[in-house]
């Protein structure tokens, strides 16, 4: 019986491994992959119960410098999940030496007065020797109540830091039912999912630009055939970029539709009929009413 409940917000720059450990610890891919920078874009909730706990694990996006509205939306994402939360931890890589976003992000632990945890992750990485330099550094910074070097992808350290975050849990109603893992709808999974496979499979600084809607989302079928039909619609914001992301002959695009379909199938536990456009919206990074329908502004 689940009677306590622990709000955790994960935070650090690009690509040490946030949306890993929080698909790690749902046990369902509730937040996108990619080794690109800024693959998270919005707050994600995962939620996973160990013992009579209720966690909730908030994923960020990787703390960066802004360069378009957008990122300057995804700064504000990270800033604003250390509020309000149990405690807050920073993720980092196996790396000796503070880096700028680190730095940055200490400072706003310290100003939020929040409890902290620092998560070294990557550990299959490195020799063992290679992180006793790195929690005496990170000590040096900043009074964490605990340091756990983990590997997010194995699993190693993975009982040690959910007995640590287990400490900040406090009494409560569950907040959200059995057998939920993430607060994301449906399409909005499906449509990450999709914004996946282009990181994965396009080059360079494309996929940044893309953005991807839902415009079709139903079921046809019975019980023992559903089948969902999915229509989405790819935004780009180059002619040069829609080229690339359809390929020679529709190639790419018909790649990208069967990864994501494969997935989405898994996700869904249903067979799945995706059919996928591409349109160019030059600059919508920047632009307010744009970002808005995409999800990207409160």
């Amino acid at each position: 019986m689940i009677n306590k409940v622990a709000m955790i917000a994960i935070v650090g720059r690009a690509n040490t491994g946030k949306s890993t450990l929080t698909n790690k610890l749902t046990g369902d891919k509730v937040a996108i992959v990619s080794p690109k920078p800024q693959t998270t874009r919005n707050r994600i909730f995962g939620v996973f119960t160990y013992e009579d706990v209720q966690m909730i694990l908030l994923d960020t996006p990787g703390f960066h410098k802004a360069k378009t509205r957008l990122g300057d939306y995804m700064v504000g994402v990270v800033k604003e999940s250390v509020a309000d939360v149990d405690a807050v931890v920073l993720m980092v890589e196996p790396i000796d030496g503070i880096g700028v976003q680190e730095e940055m992000l200490i400072e706003h632990i310290k100003k939020s007065r929040v409890p902290s945890i620092l998560v070294i992750n990557k550990l299959d990485t490195v020799k063992p020797d290679a992180i006793l330099p790195i929690i005496e550094t990170y000590s040096q910074k900043h009074d964490f109540d605990a340091i756990i070097p983990i590997s997010a992808r194995k699993g190693d350290g993975i009982s040690e830091l959910l007995k640590i975050f287990e400490k900040y849990a406090k009494s409560g109603p569950q907040l959200f039912p059995d057998g939920m893992s993430t607060d994301q709808p449906e399409k909005q999974i499906v449509a990450e999912i999709i914004r996946e496979k282009l990181l994965i499979c396009l080059d360079k600084e494309i996929p940044h630009g893309t953005a991807v809607e839902i415009t079709k989302f139903s079921e046809r079928g019975d019980e023992d055939n559903v089948i969902i039909d999915i229509d989405a619609t790819i935004y780009c914001e180059k002619s040069s970029h829609k080229g690339m992301i359809i390929g020679k002959q529709g190639a790419m695009l018909k790649k990208i539709g069967q990864f994501a379909r494969e997935d989405i199938e898994r996700f869904m536990g249903a067979k799945v009929f995706l059919q996928t456009w591409v349109k160019v919206k030059e600059n919508w990074r920047d632009s307010r009413s744009m970002m808005k329908n995409f999800g990207y502004v409160k």
